[in-house]
């Protein structure tokens, strides 16, 4: 691995592991689904001007399908599940098991996609798996990792919230090498996040919080 790869990794890491934090204050204020379409309707804000500077709008607009149902499957529906389970556990466990989107979808790239698991892939998928679940199985059954007040069950359906959530993310990215190959990343991101945000829209009009989020 090069240096730039690892500042890289380290850097997206620290990105990625972050916005749980910030889902674990958000989400009790505006409510899961709220919070998530605030997210990604101001992804949206950002990312449409790119496009339109890019000159990337007609892909957007070619491949509007599947980027709807990745918008769906990758941002909406994930976003909503991790922050359900953000009202019920703490933000580090939550990032941990995130850690299963990469074996899931790797498995579903055997199971769909027909990608041969080597050995040493095999290993390490029984492995990463045995470890995700061994730990949702251990915090679950003790609510240990979860927020004060919670129970067993609610730890439970938290911890099944973000493996489905991890298992979306599985789905969505071997689907999207399907599906939007050659596809600009920016027409990706732009119509995913669009698509996530009009899915949301009635949702999230039902169940904008009553009072105004504090600071």
């Amino acid at each position: 691995m090069r240096t730039r790869d690892l500042i890289d990794l380290v850097l997206l890491a620290a990105i990625w592991g972050a916005s749980f934090l910030f889902m674990r204050v958000a989400a009790p204020e505006f409510g899961p689904v709220a919070m998530s379409a605030v997210r990604v309707a101001v992804a949206s804000i950002v990312l449409m001007p790119l496009l339109v500077l890019g000159g990337d709008g007609a892909s957007l607009v070619r491949h509007w399908r599947p980027l709807a149902l990745v918008g769906v499957l990758n941002s909406a529906l994930p976003f909503v599940l991790f922050g359900y389970a953000s009202l019920v556990i703490t933000a580090g466990l939550a990032s941990v098991f995130n850690a299963a989107t990469p074996l899931f979808a790797a498995l579903i790239a055997w199971l769909w996609l027909r990608e041969p698991l080597t050995r040493w892939r095999l290993l390490g998928l029984v492995v990463g798996m045995a470890g995700v679940l061994g730990l949702a199985w251990h915090r679950a059954g003790g609510a240990l990792g979860a927020q004060p007040g919670a129970d067993d069950l609610a730890a439970a359906g938290a911890v099944l919230a973000c493996l489905l959530a991890t298992l979306l993310y599985g789905f969505s990215v071997n689907f999207a090498r399907q599906r939007l190959a050659g596809v600009p990343a920016i027409a990706q991101a732009t119509g995913s996040q669009l698509a996530a945000a009009l899915a949301l829209a009635v949702p999230t009009a039902i169940t904008w919080p009553a009072r105004m989020p504090g600071g």
